[in-house]
């Protein structure tokens, strides 16, 4: 049967015989010919610092087997030696740390884990070493560690509970060591479409792919493992009268050959969410040691599929025995999948305990490959007529396995009682186990629907699955290999015609239906016998918790832990819920079953994230000055998804406020500019224009005359300030608004939403043009020579004919266009001139080239929020979200002439309080101090507490004009309490001082420098 699976590349490899039987003689439990690796490719690799080999092919852990290791991993909870139990992802217990430094990843299942050269692994759960394990000792005190003993134990005394329980439970949860470092690896996430998508690439899987395909249908075939064949590997059979290895090789050039066809090995389907949406993981270069350059390591998919053919196969289940955790003891169809598939064999001398016809293929498989089957043991007493031939010679024993014994270097023998009495001990160093198949039905629960109970094969099969999903083959309970090719076929054509593609599907390929008998046997009595192997939930806890009153199926889970390790369930969970039927005396179908969710299978973080990390984390946008800011060595920050100068350093300046304060002096003494480019920009045009910004504002602008800026205000419904900012009138039918940069989208949806719904019936168009303008602020006293030199001479810049808010279009140098508003937010003479985006660069080029002479500054959003505070100017921290215009000082603002939206509401009595929290200025009585923002304002001589806050500090900043702190804040009936001291306290950063309440205008009150 090993030679079955054998492919034509393996055949050319035997063929050059010496070269390959020197590598394996290094492996003593590698057959010395036969499975499907390559031994022309011996690798290196290192377990635990012990250095063997494996072969191309291979994984961890059948080069593990292939070298006669056994204990590989302890459990959680007792650190009881445990061994590789399965072949797969269902794998609870062979979970290492692989690789080492940055990218060492912890509770990597070594049955998936494909083996490259030099592959570092060790063992988890374990000190000071995996075969002297001091925490075993856990396993002496199992006695006291049974279900429910955090609950009970932890209970008392209270205070405890955060000083010394809590802290010990954190310090002993979880498996393996982070790296501890930052990944080095990238990560992906891609889309894919496609009219069928087929999980699973094993008889049932190509069966469906392979039909749909042929009738046209676009199919994605996702195989989570690095070879497509799925059972066919390990079991090969004849299919179509021919070797099963055959067939697969035809199906899949026929497969490869299709323009609509993608096959995606390494790839596992995790879950299942709306719209067919289904989520994989692709293991792009998980197979070696680091990925290449510009390769991401995993790959998120999220894959829209029209039908989904879920062929997932089925899980072997184990048999609850006492002893039955021992390194050594082994799932049946593991035990053939490591010898047909890997050439490695589990033990030299092996015994078989099933209660079912599957588990006697490994008697065959066994007897083939001239390995010793010690003894089978069958509750049924006789072999299947189909494997009797097979099975001639070997001893059969009615009965149960009732002990294993063995410690940490495996099992030694097995004890068995056989239905007529006594009991023998069979000598082996490897006990199969089979109880039965469970078949794979997680991804169709993942829309809550609920597995039923299948009395034929002693296990639970698919529900009602997620709408466009269909489940085929084993994973739909079909265990024989003719059901699942027929059943996949069925399945593909289906899905196919469903998404209207009726071409020709071909015939459904043809094998035997192997008869399939069980007897359920689920729980052999007599001691400590495991249910979930990770977590150490043995029988004992299941009925413990049944006598405790945990009977339902999710309090058993959460209770005893039963099926929350790293495998979730997928081999203990029947067993588990057939011990608490027995238990409770009612039938498994009554008991219930708890569901699978999302992932199906471990996904990493950053897999998930994809390149959304570090600088990455969100999409970014850049100012179009950016590169020109980069080259002369600006500082960014963050502002929503803009980078934005936030200061220009020099050298010899020691730190940040050194090259603002410099910033702001160049300003008020000269000239400076600052691109505010990432301001919100909304072209508003149309011959409602005017009556519409009525209604959005709290003040007027179709009384604007042509040529002319105003600051508004807009209110929420609510009557809270919604957002700030100028807007000019550009012609009579022609507005240019700008908003704050963190409000630009949502003004933009709220100005369209009175648009289209409050409104319709205006003549007025709305367009967003933030991207289309590049901003500057050019601010102080030699404003006006930096312009004369960037503007047509012909153009009047004198305060007579381009006055304070003035705005309109002018003539650069050159003849191209710009518009400028004499607007300030910096409280000195300033401009903001806009040309279009792509001249950006440019303009601030030009405006440093020509500014030369004026000693021209380059200044950042530090410099800018400075200024904005000694004038006084309210910015985000005070249009947060809770304040009025009144609360702003701006009340005066709000048009008794007009309605606008939140007028009424502003009305309301407790936003005209007196006694609310209103802006002013404040500053240390000490000039020395430095003032925090977010401290409190308390009276001087209260206690600081919430009774006696009256508000808080919301900005600060040093002022160079100044020379000392200043900052705004919100305080309680402020404006009538000019000149008092009160108290600034700050119990994050433990400080307190005395400060003055004052006018939020810190610098030229009289306001003559921005309009000079």
């Amino acid at each position: 049967m090993a030679e079955a699976v054998q492919t034509d590349r393996l055949r050319r490899v035997d063929a050059s015989g010496h070269a390959a039987s020197a590598s394996a003689t290094a492996q003593s439990h590698r057959l010395a010919s036969g499975g499907l690796v390559d031994r022309a490719e011996p690798l290196s690799f290192s377990f635990d610092g012990k250095v063997m080999t494996g072969f191309a092919g291979d994984t961890l852990a059948s080069a593990l087997v292939a070298n006669g290791v056994r204990l590989v991993g302890r459990s959680f909870k007792y650190h009881r030696p445990r061994g590789i139990l399965t072949a797969g992802a269902e794998e609870p217990n062979a979970l290492v740390e692989l690789r080492t430094g940055a990218r060492r990843e912890a509770n990597t299942r070594a049955t998936t884990t494909e083996l490259y050269d030099g592959l570092s692994a060790q063992s988890q759960n374990r000190w000071p070493s995996l075969r002297h394990d001091v925490m075993a000792v856990n396993s002496l005190l199992s006695p006291i560690f049974v279900a429910g003993f955090y609950y009970k134990t932890f209970m008392w005394p209270a205070k405890l509970w955060e000083k010394l329980y809590e802290p010990a439970i954190r310090r002993a949860a979880g498996l393996g060591r982070t790296a501890g470092v930052a990944d080095p690896d990238h990560y992906e996430k891609a889309w894919a479409h496609c009219d069928v998508l087929v999980v699973g690439s094993g008889p049932a899987g190509l069966s469906a792919a392979l039909a749909a395909a042929r009738a046209g249908a676009r199919v994605i075939l996702a195989e989570e493992d690095s070879r497509l064949g799925g059972r066919l590997l390990s079991d090969g059979g004849e299919i179509d009268g021919k070797p099963a290895a055959e067939w697969l090789a035809a199906a899949l050039g026929e497969l490869s050959g299709l323009p609509n066809v993608r096959i995606m090995s390494r790839t596992a389907v995790f879950g299942v969410y709306d719209g067919g949406t289904y989520g994989a993981l692709e293991r792009v270069n998980d197979h070696v040691a680091e990925p290449p350059q510009h390769q991401p390591r995993q790959r998120v998919w999220r894959i829209v599929a029209r039908r989904a053919v879920v062929a997932a196969g089925a899980l072997e289940r184990p048999i609850v025995f006492p002893g039955n955790d021992k390194p050594g003891v082994m799932m049946a169809s593991a035990v053939r999948t490591y010898l047909n598939r890997f050439a490695a064999l589990p033990g030299k001398r092996i015994a078989l305990f099933t209660n079912n016809d599957d588990g006697w293929r490994t008697v065959a498989a066994l007897r083939q490959a001239g390995v010793d089957v010690a003894a089978v043991v069958d509750p049924r007493g006789a072999a299947p007529d189909r494997y009797r031939e097979a099975a001639a010679g070997v001893p059969l024993i009615a009965g149960q396995v009732v002990d294993v014994k063995g410690g940490v270097d495996g099992v030694s023998k097995v004890v068995v009682a056989p239905s007529s009495g006594g009991r023998h001990e069979i000598e082996a160093d490897c006990l199969a186990m089979s109880g039965g198949w469970n078949p794979n039905v997680a991804l169709s629960s993942f829309h809550r629907g609920r597995p039923a109970w299948r009395d034929d094969i002693a296990a639970f099969g698919p529900g009602q699955c997620p709408p466009g999903m269909v489940m085929a083959g084993a994973a739909n309970g079909d265990l024989s290999l003719g059901a699942c090719l027929r059943d996949g076929h069925a399945a593909g054509a289906q899905a196919a015609a469903d998404t209207d593609f009726s071409g020709e599907t071909g015939a459904a390929a043809t094998a035997d239906d192997e008869p399939f008998a069980i007897r359920p046997l689920w729980h052999v009595k007599g001691g400590k016998a495991f249910v979930d192997f990770q977590h150490d939930v043995t029988a004992s806890d299941v009925t413990l918790a049944q006598r405790e009153g945990f009977e339902s199926v999710e309090h058993l889970k959460r209770y005893t832990t039963l099926g929350m390790a790293t495998d979730q369930g997928k081999l203990s969970n029947v067993n588990g819920l057939a011990i608490m039927a027995e238990a409770t005396g009612r039938a498994i179908a009554d008991t219930g079953t708890t569901i699978y969710r999302p992932p199906y299978a471990p996904v990493a973080i950053g897999a998930l994230a994809g390149h959304h990390r570090d600088e990455n984390f969100h999409a970014w946008r850049l100012t179009p000055s950016h590169h020109w800011a980069a080259e002369r060595g600006a500082v960014f920050v963050d502002t929503g998804l803009w980078k934005r100068a936030q200061w220009y350093p020099l050298p010899g300046e020691k730190d940040w406020l050194d090259s603002v304060n410099r910033e702001v002096k160049a300003v008020r003494g000269g000239v400076g500019f600052c691109d505010v480019s990432t301001l919100g920009k909304v072209d508003v045009q149309g011959r409602d224009a005017g009556i519409f910004l009525d209604r959005v504002y709290i003040n007027s602008f179709s009384t604007l005359a042509v040529g002319k800026a105003r600051y508004g205000l807009m209110l929420r419904e609510d009557g809270l300030v919604m957002d700030d900012g100028t807007t000019a009138r550009l012609a009579e039918d022609h507005y240019f608004l700008t908003t704050t940069t963190a409000k630009a989208g949502p003004v933009m949806q709220h100005l369209e939403f009175c648009r289209q719904v409050l409104w319709p019936e205006l003549d007025v168009q709305l367009t967003s043009v933030t991207d289309q303008w590049a901003q500057f602020s050019i601010a102080g006293p030699k404003t006006r020579d930096l312009l004369r030199e960037l503007v047509d001479p012909a153009e009047d810049l004198s305060n007579e004919a381009f006055p304070f808010m003035g705005a309109r279009a002018v003539a650069l140098r050159g003849g191209m266009r710009a518009r400028l508003y004499r607007i300030s937010f910096s409280g000195e003479l300033a401009f903001e001139i806009g040309v279009p985006a792509q001249y950006g660069e440019a303009m601030a080029r030009n405006l440093m080239q020509a500014g030369e002479r004026y000693g021209v500054t380059p200044y950042g959003t530090e410099a800018l929020g400075v200024m904005r505070i000694e004038k006084g100017h309210v910015a985000g921290p005070e249009l947060n979200g809770t304040t009025t215009a009144g609360d702003l000082g701006l009340g005066k603002m709000a048009s008794k002439k007009k309605d606008f939206i939140g007028r009424a509401m502003a009305g309301r009595e407790a936003l005209n309080a007196p006694d609310r929290q209103v802006v002013v200025g404040i500053k240390p009585v000490n000039p020395a101090s430095r003032l925090r923002s977010g401290a409190h304002i308390v009276p001087k001589d209260a206690i600081p507490g919430p009774d006696t806050d009256q508000g808080y500090v919301t900005s600060v900043c040093f002022s160079p004009m100044l020379g000392q702190w200043i900052g705004l804040g919100l305080v309680e009936r402020g404006r009538e309490r000019l000149g008092e001291i009160v108290r600034a306290h700050d119990p994050l950063r433990g400080e307190d001082m005395d400060v003055e309440i004052c006018s939020p205008v810190f610098y030229d009150p009289e306001g003559g420098r921005q309009r000079g």
